[in-house]
């Protein structure tokens, strides 16, 4: 720039060159100028699609750290859930549920019928016992599911199987009896009856299970 301001003074230059200098000067200028800016602009795009991938896999390690997440707590209540249930199988025992005679109820006995005797003979109460006091102090009433047996202990749920027709039927033992040699049980009429395969019959063969907390 010098030297040209020099050959100026000197008048050893025309006037137009200086102009054209000028001008390809500054157009040289403009053009090293739009070059870096293109050169920063595209290192800005670059960072910021950087940043941008960085976000998105910040984002997508989240998201898989939380549907993790979510997998190990769901699986976590699984297992409780499954243990409250094997604990459960533990303590609840077997259930078994016998229909009522008496209407169209379901009455549910807690607990497992255990076999006690099989081919037992079974009878049933005459009616002149019907409004007596039994053993136990209750009173027989024939239209109850009631029995009297010489051993088992008062209150006992003993479930009475017909082993001709699979007819059963589940009596609390409420008085001692029969004392008929042979009979292992004295059912009420009303018990009997469910049972029997003809209103006739006196006495069944019958396979007893005596129920078991």
């Amino acid at each position: 720039m010098q030297v040209l301001i020099k050959m100026i003074k000197m008048k050893k230059i025309n006037f137009l060159y200086i102009f054209l200098f000028t001008i390809a000067l500054l157009n040289s200028s403009f053009t090293d100028n739009n070059s870096k800016y293109k050169q920063e602009d595209a290192k800005k795009a670059k960072q910021q699609t950087k940043k941008e991938k960085l976000e998105e896999i910040k984002k997508q390690k989240l998201e898989e750290a939380k549907i993790t997440k979510l997998e190990e707590s769901k699986k976590a209540k699984l297992e409780e859930l499954g243990k409250l249930r094997a604990d459960s199988i533990k303590k609840i025992k077997v259930v078994t549920v016998t229909e009522e005679l008496s209407g169209d109820s379901l009455v549910i006995y807690k607990g497992k019928f255990m076999p006690f005797k099989k081919k037992a003979h079974a009878s049933y109460y005459n009616d002149k016992f019907h409004g007596r006091r039994t053993a136990s102090g209750k009173i027989y009433d024939k239209n109850k599911l009631t029995a009297a047996h010489k051993r088992l202990p008062f209150g006992t749920k003993v479930k009475v199987t017909n082993e001709v027709n699979g007819k059963s039927v589940v009596v609390e033992i409420t008085d001692r009896g029969p004392f008929v040699k042979g009979r292992e049980i004295d059912l009420s009429r009303k018990a009997f009856m469910s049972i029997s395969s003809s209103a006739g019959s006196g006495a069944v063969i019958a396979t007893l299970e005596v129920l078991q907390n």
